[in-house]
């Protein structure tokens, strides 16, 4: 039965004969078995207790945390702005608990601190009004992505570790030689000297993968054997299709690295970002051949504008050398051999000089050296990203030398063992590059002109 009274009602009287009875006041509040029950959404619930409050009333004089903001869609991130600039918005739905009604309730007070993450890439998808908001009443943070490799920052890697064990419960601990091997990665993934990175969720894959390695052993410890084992286990999808690119391309000789050819060289790339950054060799062609009367540079392999400026600012390089410009004297061919997936960036500008000047001088260049570096107007290697990743691209591809920007030898973070495998040679200059890679016998002459120009 059900009585409309404030009163508290004697329940004792009520006779029970094995059914449930509810008798519930008008303020809504349910007495069952003589126990006085939260609401249940009788006749006489207030409508914003027959649904349930959203996250921004719950975090009312707190803070709301949203990651990926810029994923919600227009729509909710106007009324995300409705809320944050009235201090209240209505609620909208139902609760498990309504009587079975939709309903809207009068605005509820949402008066919160807002946080929110994402991407630098996303947030161009961010409602302008919105972001307007967030920039006039509070603050944009750009997050690093490393900290210094301190004793501190060492320490915390390693606590870090012991917390990611601890979570997973199965794992075994690691040995003090594992932490190292697990600060040396993240040495890597930093991708700069004296830094380690601050994305520990790439880290703590790499933990756990070397722990299961470590269990399927029946190891006590996890020790640096596993680690290694893991990095092979737990690789990045970056990195099996840059392998499977440099296996494919080898296979079927796109990829050389042995003799001399000319205007052919060995450029080096990046795809990925972060931890999951991955170096890839990129081969080079280029043709130069007496222009008609429609000059023309072409660059093929779906090069993006960045590139494409690249290849047009060499021929600065060799009016400089040789005191002609063969963009009024030559048609200038640049391919970028079965670049699928499209090149951005000016990195492999100075790999694009090498072939350009190979060719037009009909200097051989020689297929053991692969080749990354920014190059200015004036003839000067400038630094690059993804040094380390590139290094350890041509490491597996084979090549024996591999040309990086002087200001980059900072950058390069591997392991001594990886080192022994390759000859790394610091330039500052293009002229430095031509007189390494390039084959000058019998074209002495040529190399002495651009010295002294």
């Amino acid at each position: 039965m059900r009585l409309t009274t404030e009163r508290v009602v004697d329940v004792e009287r009520v006779q029970f004969d094995g059914k449930l009875y509810n008798v519930t006041t008008s303020s809504g509040n349910v007495i069952v078995n003589g126990v006085l029950c939260s609401n249940s959404g009788g006749l006489g619930t207030p409508a914003h207790e027959r649904v349930v409050a959203g996250m921004i009333h719950k975090a009312h004089l707190g803070v709301l945390f949203i990651d990926e903001i810029a994923t919600l869609d227009p729509q909710t991130q106007q009324e995300l702005l409705t809320a944050l600039q009235e201090g209240k918005y209505p609620i909208t739905g139902q609760s498990e608990r309504s009587a079975g009604a939709m309903v809207r309730t009068e605005p509820v007070p949402c008066n919160f601190i807002l946080v929110a993450a994402g991407n630098v890439e996303t947030v161009q998808r961010l409602h302008p009004a919105l972001r307007s908001r967030i920039r006039g009443y509070g603050y944009e943070v750009f997050m690093k992505e490393t900290i210094p490799d301190t004793p501190e920052s060492r320490d915390a890697v390693a606590v870090f570790v012991a917390q990611e064990v601890t979570k997973d419960k199965k794992i075994p601990h690691f040995s003090k030689a594992a932490v190292e091997a697990i600060i040396q990665e993240s040495r890597r993934f930093a991708n700069r000297k004296n830094h380690l990175t601050s994305r520990f969720r790439e880290l703590g894959g790499l933990v756990r993968a070397a722990g299961d390695i470590a269990l399927e052993q029946e190891s006590k410890l996890v020790e640096p054997e596993h680690v290694k084992a893991a990095k092979k286990v737990a690789r990045p999808l970056e990195q099996q299709m840059a392998d499977k690119y440099i296996e494919r391309k080898k296979e079927y000789e796109v990829i050389v690295t042995e003799g001399k050819r000319v205007g052919r060289v060995n450029g080096l790339a990046v795809i990925g970002a972060g931890a999951s950054l991955s170096g890839i060799i990129l081969p080079i062609e280029a043709e130069v051949t007496p222009g008609g009367e429609q000059k023309e540079i072409v660059a093929t392999g779906k090069l993006g504008e960045i590139a494409k400026e690249a290849v047009k600012n060499v021929s600065a390089i060799v009016k400089k050398f040789f005191g002609e410009d063969i963009k009024q004297s030559h048609d200038i061919y640049v391919q970028f051999l079965q670049t699928h997936d499209g090149v951005e960036g000016d990195s492999a500008s100075i790999a694009v000089a090498t072939a350009i000047i190979s060719a037009l001088k009909n200097v051989p260049i020689k297929q053991e050296y692969a080749m990354t570096g920014s190059l200015s107007v004036r003839g000067e290697v400038l630094p690059i990203g993804g040094v380390s990743a590139k290094i350890e691209a041509a490491i597996d591809a084979g090549i024996k030398n591999v040309i990086v920007p002087k200001s980059n030898v900072q950058d390069i973070v591997l392991t001594p063992e990886r080192l022994k495998k390759i000859k790394i040679l610091p330039v500052e200059t293009i002229l430095q590059v031509l007189k390494e890679a390039l084959d000058w016998t019998g074209k002495e002459s040529i190399l002495k002109q651009m010295q002294s120009a």
